[in-house]
């Protein structure tokens, strides 16, 4: 399984928003500026992220997009979803009932099952909330960029 780049974009977009909407709706353009993302390109997400019920657009001359809930209610996995589908590491774990007809002599089946738990454990349990935490942490006013140390968990 691999992240599309739509669904990285979302994602980015989505954090933009959360950072941005305070005052004003967010304009595409803003963003594309600051993600260094095309506007076609952010339009065609906008517009699936919309669908999904996870942007509120706001009409007019200060019009643009404003999140439809706080940060901390978006899951990673909510948004990669609305973008990329299934995130399931092998087409067989896509749906709820495995119907693959070699299910019950596969010998790599139990593999891809904890890789998904594992990878559902991670998109599902990290918020935008979070993103934006990590991101205040570890980017410095002015630019600097600290990494955290592991040992002062």
């Amino acid at each position: 399984m691999m992240i599309s780049t739509k669904g990285r974009y979302a994602l980015r977009l989505m954090v933009d928003i959360a950072m941005n909407d305070a005052e004003q709706p967010v304009r595409i353009k803003d963003i594309a500026e600051r993600q260094q993302i095309s506007i076609k390109y952010l339009e065609q997400i906008i517009s699936l992220l919309n669908k999904s019920g996870y942007v509120k657009s706001i009409r007019g001359p200060q019009g643009g997009y404003k999140l439809a809930k706080e940060p901390k209610d978006y899951t990673v996995g909510m948004i990669l979803r609305a973008t990329d589908g299934s995130l399931a590491p092998v087409s067989c774990l896509e749906f709820e009932e495995n119907d693959c007809p070699r299910h019950d002599d596969c010998v790599t089946l139990k593999l891809w099952e904890k890789l998904d738990v594992a990878i559902k454990d991670i998109v599902d349990n990290t918020t935008l909330a979070d993103l934006i935490n990590w991101h205040e942490v570890t980017v410095q006013p002015g630019g600097g960029v600290t990494t955290p140390n592991p040992a002062k968990k």
